[in-house]
Formats: structure tokens, C-alpha cells, sequence
């Protein structure tokens, strides 16, 4: 390889938003090395005849980007081998993927995943307000969010990202582990009067998994680009995307949304954790400081306190949050 060819790729690999109107196996192939990739946020095809999707959602069409991409039942298993065998391949070690499914073809990307070599951390259910009408059996009106890790140090879990671990609602729950569940309440965007992809993925949905799950400056990847929402969410976000779509319209047409993108421009509105952090999170427990806690949690119940009370109390005794509380006193037999 010549050094202008190595610097000019270099220069590729460095900027903000790189994207390939191709095969997102072959885009991969071209343009990513091993390990070159922090982040996988992706919905693919659906396999099920996506162009006919108007006629269960009761939409028009004549204002969605022609030339979606669909993807033969039949070929559907080894397409979906190809690409998740790819995005292990992108990843770093830690790195993550986030794929979302509807359930027609889900044991096709299980079956995929299970072989790709990366650890299953989540089956999240993204709940949506509105679904697929049917008069002979019950409404579908979620999807499935695959979050799987490469095996690795250092993986991009951000649990402190959004909310602090002393946030409440009016009621006392907690909003960190409201908001950390794996079922997802997150309604799609209307967008009456304008153009669209055949499927968006909501502004909130894809927040979330980039808020979690990366950094500022990381390097997202998106095989199936659509409507763009992945890209100008990651550069909304201030972090680095590179993706891949195969259908000339909707390409042109995501590349005439990213013109209008401001890097970072998302930043001011999103949701910032309130309070301070437990002065001794993420900090190892000592043997002694889990036996002053045991010790301290049967005092205070034997004082009558409740448990949520003494919890709450060793909470702001040890500094610790009460997830890291409850985690301790439970590995104890006969604890709470």
C-alpha cells in the first residue's frame, strides 16, 4: 500500500460520517477493518415483503421513499448469518450490537447470534402505540431489541448516563431502575405531510441506545441505513457513524437529511442524571465493610425499622447505592 493511499484512509477512517450506497456485507468487507467499530445499531430488512407493510398500517404511500430493499424468505437465514457474522467481525472486544427485529424472523437472528461467538446482555421488548391491525388474532405492537456484547474488556455500559441512582418519581420509585427494565414504552414519530422511510425508528429509541451504550467520539455503525435516523441520531449525539444502504432512493434521500445535521446538536436536550452519584459507587466492596453492612441491616430491622427504612439508611451510611445494597444483603442466606 502506498502512503498517500494509507493517509487518505486514515483520513477516511477518522471522519464523522461516512456513508457507502452498497451491500452492507460487502461495505464491510471494502471498508472496515477488524475490530474498527465501537457500536452496531441496525434494523434489517424485514423479510416479510416489506413493501405491502402500507396495507396493515393504514398508511399512505405516496409520501415513502421508494426503493426499499426486501430480502426473500428464503434467503433470509443466510443473509441474516452474513451480516451478523460481519458486525462480530467490526466490533471491538466489548464492543456492542443492537439489532431489532419483528418476531417473523427472530429465531433466524437468535440462531445467527448464537453462533456469531458475541454474549447475549439483553432481550429488550420495545413496546410502541400502534401495531399491526388483524381480526383473527391478537395485535402486534412491539419489537425486539437484541442487545449482544464481543467478548472483551472495557464494555461501553453507561449506567449512570441518564439518571442518578437518588432520582424518584412522585411515588418513591426509582427512576434509574425504571428506565434500566427491559421493556421499552417508547411511541414512533408521525410525520404528517412529509417524507419517510418505510420503517423510522423513533428519536428516543435510538437516544436511549446511544446514551448506554457509547461515548462521545465513538464509532457507530449502522448495515441498514433506511431513513438514516441511526446516523443523524450518532452525529446529533457527537459520535462518529459509518453506514451502508443499498437502495438508491432512500440513500439520496438520507444523504439530503445529514446535510441539514449539526454535530452535537442533540446534546442540550438530553437527559442529564440529577444529584450526586453515592460518594462509593463502582468502588470494590472490603469483607469488613459487607460484615458491618449485615451486622448494621439486622440493628436496624431489629429496631423496627422496614426494610425499604434501613435500606435507605445503609444507603447513606455506606455510600452506596441501593441496587449495590440490596445486591450485598441478598447473597447473604436468609437476607432480604
Amino acid at each position: 500500500m502506498t502512503q498517500e493511499r494509507k493517509q487518505h484512509e486514515n483520513e477516511q477512517a477518522a471522519h464523522p460520517a461516512r456513508f457507502y450506497n452498497m451491500d452492507a456485507v460487502d461495505g464491510c468487507r471494502q471498508h472496515l477493518a477488524d475490530g474498527a467499530v465501537d457500536l452496531v445499531v441496525t434494523d434489517p430488512p424485514y423479510g416479510i415483503d416489506g413493501t405491502t407493510l402500507h396495507k396493515h398500517y393504514n398508511r399512505k404511500e405516496d409520501l415513502v421513499v421508494d426503493g426499499y430493499v426486501e430480502v426473500d424468505r428464503k434467503d433470509y437465514p443466510a443473509f441474516t448469518r452474513r451480516w451478523i457474522a460481519e458486525a462480530a467481525r467490526i466490533l471491538r472486544p466489548g464492543g456492542a450490537l443492537f439489532a431489532l427485529s419483528g418476531y417473523t424472523n427472530l429465531r433466524h437472528l437468535l440462531a445467527a447470534l448464537a453462533d456469531s461467538g458475541l454474549l447475549e446482555r439483553n432481550h429488550i421488548i420495545w413496546k410502541y402505540n400502534f401495531g399491526v391491525y388483524t381480526r383473527k388474532k391478537f395485535v402486534s405492537s412491539h419489537y425486539h431489541v437484541l442487545y449482544w456484547v464481543k467478548p472483551g474488556p472495557n464494555p461501553t455500559f453507561r449506567q449512570d448516563a441518564r439518571f442518578a441512582q437518588p432520582e424518584r418519581d412522585p411515588d418513591g420509585r426509582s427512576l434509574l431502575y425504571r428506565d434500566l427494565e427491559d421493556v421499552w414504552i417508547i411511541n414512533r414519530e408521525y410525520k404528517p405531510g412529509r417524507a419517510k422511510n418505510k420503517n423510522e425508528l423513533p428519536t428516543a429509541l435510538l437516544v436511549k441506545i446511544l446514551q448506554y451504550a457509547s461515548r462521545e467520539n465513538d464509532l457507530v455503525c449502522d448495515l441498514f441505513l433506511g431513513g438514516f435516523n441511526t446516523a443523524r441520531v450518532a452525529v446529533g449525539m457527537n459520535r462518529r457513524i459509518v453506514g451502508f444502504e443499498r437502495g438508491r432512493k432512500p440513500f439520496e434521500h438520507g444523504l439530503g437529511i445529514m446535510a441539514n445535521v449539526k454535530p452535537g446538536g442533540l446534546l442540550p436536550s438530553l437527559k442529564r442524571p440529577r444529584g450526586q452519584a453515592p460518594r462509593n459507587q463502582g468502588k470494590p466492596w472490603a469483607a469488613e465493610e459487607i460484615r458491618r453492612l449485615r451486622a448494621r441491616f439486622l440493628a436496624l430491622r431489629e429496631e423496627g425499622r422496614t426494610k425499604q427504612d434501613a435500606v435507605a439508611s445503609l444507603c447513606e451510611e455506606f455510600g452506596r447505592g441501593r441496587f449495590a445494597v440490596d445486591r450485598i444483603l441478598r447473597a447473604e442466606p436468609g437476607g432480604p
